[in-house]
């Protein structure tokens, strides 16, 4: 059912004014030019979803039933009736950082999980589709209500710097990747300690890379896609963006390092033993 289209407008008008929405637009806003800025985010790339169904009471939530629905490929129970901000498909970084309202839409997940109703702030369109990416967000996001993490927060970019280290042979497994990582700069240890999950090249957009990224997902905040970006999980976006930040730098200073034509020293196994044992 489709309810009248003058009450969808108003309540999607009230929607993108609602009090506490506006600070999470405005650290969209932030974060999207800081993607934009650092190359993060070419053309349409990177994605993200915020789980902001706190902000909502019931019967708020029994009014995104009348927006027309999309069926979903596969069901995700757990998320029903919760609601999220996505970012659109086929948006830019740098449009989304001017205007994050007309680039972005709503996602409330149906009573059964099986499908997705959408609700844009944008005037000129009838809806803003979320991004391709939406499968594995949903996984993701399931997972982690699943797990009653803290973690509300889903951002997919393309790090140039971690990008280009997965196409080099001595970083093509978890281990060797997170050592050097750790090893650049003392930061990488303190505030990614359990380092990222490696998954091996994989189509985005498909069930098989949502399916690899939970499992990663599940003991590690943040995952590296070879020889394509990442995804991190955080309590808020700029949490989220950070982990992807930190590890770009480490990434970056090894690289300079090379750049010499000399091989970086890294911090030795004392120095990292030292910083576990000190702050964790």
């Amino acid at each position: 059912m489709i309810g009248n289209i003058d009450s969808l407008l108003n309540f999607s008008n009230d929607l993108f004014q609602k009090k506490e929405i506006k600070p999470v637009l405005g650290q969209v806003a932030g974060v999207a030019q800081y993607l934009w800025e650092r190359g993060w985010a070419e053309r349409n790339a990177g994605n993200f979803s915020v789980n902001i169904t706190s902000f909502f009471q019931d019967r708020e939530l029994d009014r995104f039933a009348l927006y027309p629905f999309f069926p979903l490929t596969k069901g995700y129970p757990d998320l029903s009736r919760t609601i999220f901000l996505v970012s659109g498909t086929g948006t830019r970084m740098r449009d989304m950082a001017a205007s994050p309202a007309e680039n972005l839409c709503l996602v409330y997940i149906s009573d059964t999980g099986s499908a997705y109703h959408i609700v844009t702030g944008n005037p000129d369109c009838e809806y803003v589709k979320p991004t391709s990416e939406l499968v594995t967000h949903l996984a993701v996001q399931q997972q982690l209500l699943q797990k009653k993490s803290p973690e509300k927060v889903v951002l997919h970019a393309h790090v140039t710097e971690l990008i280009a280290l997965t196409q080099l042979p001595p970083f093509k497994t978890e281990e060797s990747l997170n050592a050097m990582l750790w090893g650049m700069h003392p930061e990488t240890l303190l505030f990614v300690p359990a380092g990222a999950g490696l998954i091996p090249y994989t189509l985005a957009g498909t069930e098989q890379i949502a399916t690899a990224t939970l499992a990663k997902l599940d003991h590690h905040k943040v995952v590296v896609w070879e020889k394509h970006g990442c995804m991190a999980v955080g309590q808020t976006l700029a949490d989220a963006f950070d982990i992807l930040d930190i590890l770009a730098k480490s990434a970056r200073i090894y690289l300079l390092c090379k750049s010499t034509g000399m091989e970086p020293e890294g911090l030795t196994e004392s120095q990292l033993a030292e910083i576990r044992a000190t702050f964790h």
